[in-house]
């Protein structure tokens, strides 16, 4: 967890701010439900000054394997789709985070999700469910 945090505190969001439509987002929420993410949640979090990101994308996995699998696809369809590679990653085998600056993707294990609660600590981000 500390190195996910402190990942996230050494970049600077990008000036160019991204919506539900952009094709970065379409691609990591389509990429997410080829394998079979459940519970996808984003969270607003543009007008949230102290946000390290414009969106947050969340999802469980039912095992270490599916999130992996799930992890992998957004890496991949993202560079196909949209030339970007992210620019951190952290592939665990209950929580997994991809951060492409201006969106970052947790893609957990249900137990993982719960515990760490990250909706509840956004509570003021829009959410939206995929």
């Amino acid at each position: 967890m500390e190195k996910v945090i402190s990942a996230l505190q050494e970049r600077k969001k990008s000036p160019t701010r991204l919506t539900k439509n952009s094709k970065l987002f379409k691609t990591i929420i389509k990429a997410i439900q080829d394998k079979k993410g459940e519970s996808i949640v984003s969270l607003d979090l543009k007008k949230i000054d102290e946000a390290v990101a414009d969106y947050f994308i969340l999802c469980d996995a039912k095992s270490n394997i599916q999130l992996k699998a799930i992890a992998d696809n957004i890496i991949d369809e993202v560079e196909k789709e949209c030339g970007e590679r992210p620019f951190h990653k952290e592939i665990g085998d209950t929580w997994t985070l991809v951060d492409y600056v201006n969106v970052v993707v947790h893609v957990f294990q249900h137990e993982q999700r719960m515990f760490y609660n990250l909706e509840s600590l956004w509570e003021d981000a829009p959410r939206a469910e995929h």
